[in-house]
């Protein structure tokens, strides 16, 4: 009988691991970090608009972020928000690839397929719950090898069952992607090679091919052989990206490589003999990791003298120079790549940074004003919220940059920072303004997640 609880209670942990692995399933982890670039950004939104209009969705409301993540992934993990790795773009041929996965993540919002994983597992909880109970009662009168048989088919029972329900929702979320790029006049080329890319890779990794059932998705022969047939009699099949969006996702995406690979894969991949737009792009980032700032400037001065007025071109000049030690310097051009994008808070942030940087007090209140409302535009930026706050303690607010400080540590998920930043902000701002409001909003927020971290202790 010792054995036979041992065994039952080994049987009972697996039960539970099964039920804490069908949670992890449906709500992907975010491990990496996410990743923000002014220009990576509005041409992500240029590539999804049509799509997302497509879907039935207004543009305004969804996102597309980037994680920092070499390895092709994208997904959805509730509300209006795709989330795509870094790799996925840096791995794709061209924008109309990127464009596919963007088509089949809008499938799995539109059809609501987070909210209804939910579904998919609790009827799986519930077969592993009831052979779990079977089991107990066999074992309670003495037939123990039958009521772990019992709980070990339940397990399994319920695993088939839950991957069933995923790779539904997937091969829905392929259809809709169909659909969407055909409403939105884009080819499927993109898509299919992308999936094909996929495949090889699974054959690389020595993934079978053979059986589905194991699966969260359909194989890939599977979904290439369904998705071929759509995408060809398609009328947009032969249609071509547009020149000008094929570029911009070049330069991206070169950006990204200068930006996350290590300095000498980007130089290895665009050697210094390549003098394209997209390579000076990469090597630029390359120098200025490998701290060699006047070679690096070299390639942006360079970009700069075919197009004198880029604003992404002259943010990253300011950029290099301030990282440097030369934020004077690096005023005009990221002053004028402000004035370019019509004040993106993100480049907004980096100029706020670069005018305290100067230590000069004269430039401290263009610098509050320029962060105010790069946070009024985008207040989900740590770092704009940071640099407010430095300036708020040089100037001698010292409540309005703890409120700062609360909000800075409120986004990042730090919520005993938040909290006390907070409480401090509320005693130095008057009662009942809107920056107190703010401030209590800040700490009652954060009050719950600590006392709820905890809890969970």
């Amino acid at each position: 009988m010792a054995i036979q609880s041992r065994s039952l209670v080994h049987v009972f942990r697996a039960t539970i691991a099964l039920l804490v692995s069908l949670v992890l399933l449906v709500q992907p982890a975010m491990a990496q970090s996410i990743l923000r670039d002014a220009e990576t950004e509005a041409v992500l939104d240029e590539m999804s608009a049509p799509l997302i209009k497509a879907a039935g969705l207004d543009p305004r409301n969804v996102k597309v972020v980037l994680i920092g993540d070499p390895s092709i992934n994208a997904f959805v993990a509730g509300g209006q928000i795709v989330y795509m790795n870094s790799g996925t773009i840096m791995q794709a041929d061209n924008a109309n690839e990127v464009q596919g996965v963007i088509a089949h993540e809008l499938g799995h919002i539109v059809g609501g397929h987070i909210i209804r994983s939910s579904e998919g597992m609790k009827t799986a909880t519930g077969i592993t719950i009831l052979s779990l109970l079977a089991g107990i009662a066999a074992v309670a009168v003495g037939a123990g090898e039958a009521g772990m048989g019992i709980m070990a088919a339940g397990q399994q029972a319920a695993l088939g069952k839950y991957l069933a329900f995923s790779r539904t929702q997937e091969s829905s979320a392929d259809a809709a992607g169909v659909d969407y790029l055909e409403k939105a006049g884009i080819s499927g080329k993109g898509s299919l090679a992308f999936f094909k890319r996929i495949q090889n890779l699974e054959y690389r990794l020595a993934i079978p091919q053979d059986d589905s059932y194991g699966r969260t998705h359909p194989l890939s022969g599977e979904r290439l052989a369904v998705l071929e047939h759509q995408y060809k009699s398609s009328p947009n099949w032969d249609k071509p990206t547009d020149p000008g969006l094929e570029e911009r996702f070049e330069r991206i995406k070169a950006k990204l490589k200068g930006f996350a690979s290590d300095p000498k894969d980007t130089l290895r991949d665009y050697p210094e003999r390549d003098k394209t737009e997209p390579a000076r792009y990469a090597r630029a980032y390359a120098w200025h990791k490998s701290a060699y700032p006047d070679k690096a400037l070299e390639e942006v001065n360079a970009l700069l003298a075919a197009h004198p007025h880029d604003p992404y071109y002259l943010e990253l000049k300011g950029q290099i120079l301030l990282e440097s030690g030369k934020p004077n310097e690096a005023l005009p051009a990221l002053r004028e790549a402000v004035d370019r994008t019509r004040a993106q808070p993100l480049i907004s942030a980096l100029f706020g940074h670069a005018l305290i940087a100067t230590e000069d007090p004269k430039n401290f209140e263009e610098a509050r004003t320029v962060l105010r409302a790069a946070v009024t535009r985008d207040n989900d930026n740590p770092f704009a919220w940071y640099q407010l706050g430095v300036v708020y303690e040089r100037e001698g607010d010292l409540p309005r940059a703890q409120l700062a400080t609360a909000e800075r540590y409120n986004l990042e998920g730090r919520s005993q920072l938040a909290l006390a930043n907070a409480r401090q902000a509320m005693q130095g701002i008057k009662e009942g303004t809107p920056d107190w409001l703010r401030a209590q909003d800040i700490a009652m927020v954060s009050e719950a997640a600590v006392h709820e971290e905890r809890r969970k202790r």
